[in-house]
């Protein structure tokens, strides 16, 4: 037989799977990587938000609204450092939440970097 009508044989078949698994498999870890860190990037943004709502709440029926926001926003949470900024108008108060989220997994974080997230929310101010 001539060489087009050959087969290869199971052990050379393994050996091009093995071949295609190892050029494939960095990839691979790289894009799941990313959607891991696009998960944790979403949790915190949903947090920064969450704690610029309950900031000011807390300071809108505050006698001390910066304080008592900037209470608020240490006690709701585990990250850190957050930056907390409060102004108060005639009838409301505004709040805003300023975090740098780290990158968790450092191979994506060599291309995207740090991710700064800040959320604002306003509030009528309430009589204490």
């Amino acid at each position: 037989m001539t060489g087009a009508g050959r087969r290869s044989s199971p052990s050379a078949d393994r050996g091009q799977a093995a071949l295609e698994f190892a050029l494939a498999l960095p990839l691979v870890m790289v894009l799941v990587l990313g959607v891991v860190q696009v998960i944790v990037v979403t949790s915190h943004r949903a947090a920064v938000e969450r704690l610029a709502r309950d900031g000011a709440r807390a300071a809108s029926v505050s006698a001390d609204p910066g304080g008592a926001a900037r209470a608020a926003v240490e006690r709701g949470t585990r990250l850190r450092p957050v930056e907390v900024d409060t102004a108060t108008g005639a009838s409301s108060v505004t709040v805003s939440v300023r975090y740098v989220d780290p990158t968790s997994v450092p191979v994506v974080g060599a291309v995207i970097g740090d991710v700064a997230l800040e959320a604002t929310a306003t509030m009528p101010l309430e009589p204490p």
